[in-house]
């Protein structure tokens, strides 16, 4: 039975290695909407560049659950608490090696001014909306629904400890070998996947989803049918119900004509 909801995460599931959409995406997502399918860019990325990105979409999970947005409306903004966030970023600032943190609202995202050319380069993928400033610390009590931190020599291998042992009862979340995330407890994108089903009135059974990283694996779990992509980690291999190509091959775009096809024939 052809999933009625399908959440797509972008790095390294629908985007191929160049970080670019299949060139032929648009002609899928009008052929969803024909059938009644309703396709959900599902990512750790800001709204605003998931909104450039798909300028004829409205329906959005962001910042890895933290936005949830539909008909271009804001669902739920999931915030963290200041505690939470003036905790995690001194933990961060522990840290020796070298690294960018980033303190995300729902409608932008603030880095210091001193970040490098590196970083600056590699924020720019994934937030389209960015104030540069002197200093982070007054953010610290606005409404920061996500504390990003990317880290060239390895998020995992830096971050995520010294922030597992601050901030333990909020969801940690490695999104790429670069990237880690810190939202709050219950935010991720299994949950906002619940939440859009509800909203749309779609069985969690005729949902799907797409994922590749570790931030992903609450989203393929909660799914109806659980689709990894072949580059994905080892743990969403595990839980998957479907491999599907490499992104580099365009293996989302494979596997959604396969079902498509398979409906209408």
């Amino acid at each position: 039975m052809l999933p009625q909801l399908i959440a797509l995460d972008m790095d390294g599931t629908l985007l191929d290695g160049n970080g670019q959409l299949p060139p032929d995406f648009a002609a899928i997502s009008t052929r969803a909407h024909e059938l009644g399918v309703t396709l959900v860019p599902a990512s750790g990325r800001q709204l605003a560049t998931l909104q450039e990105m798909f300028p004829h979409e409205d329906t959005f999970i962001a910042e890895n659950g933290s936005v949830v947005v539909h008909d271009n409306r804001v669902i739920s903004a999931t915030t963290l608490p200041s505690t939470a966030v003036h905790a995690a970023v001194s933990a961060l600032r522990t840290v020796n090696v070298p690294h960018t943190i980033v303190l995300c609202t729902p409608d932008t995202a603030y880095v210091h001014k001193s970040t490098d050319d590196q970083a600056r380069a590699e924020i720019a993928k994934y937030y389209r909306s960015v104030e540069w400033v002197d200093n982070l610390d007054p953010l610290l009590d606005a409404e920061i629904i996500k504390i990003a931190a990317y880290c060239a020599d390895g998020s995992e291998k830096h971050l995520y400890q010294p922030l597992q042992a601050t901030v333990p009862e909020h969801n940690i979340a490695i999104s790429g070998s670069a990237w880690l995330d810190v939202m709050a407890n219950g935010v991720n994108k299994g949950v906002a996947l619940q939440t859009m089903s509800k909203l749309l009135a779609v069985p969690i059974s005729r949902t799907a989803a797409f994922g590749d990283f570790l931030n992903d694996y609450e989203l393929l779990h909660e799914a109806g049918t659980a689709i990894a992509m072949e580059n994905a980690h080892p743990k969403l291999k595990e839980i998957a119900d479907r491999i599907a190509p490499p992104n580099t091959e365009y293996g989302v775009m494979t596997v959604l004509r396969q079902l498509f096809d398979s409906e209408e024939s």
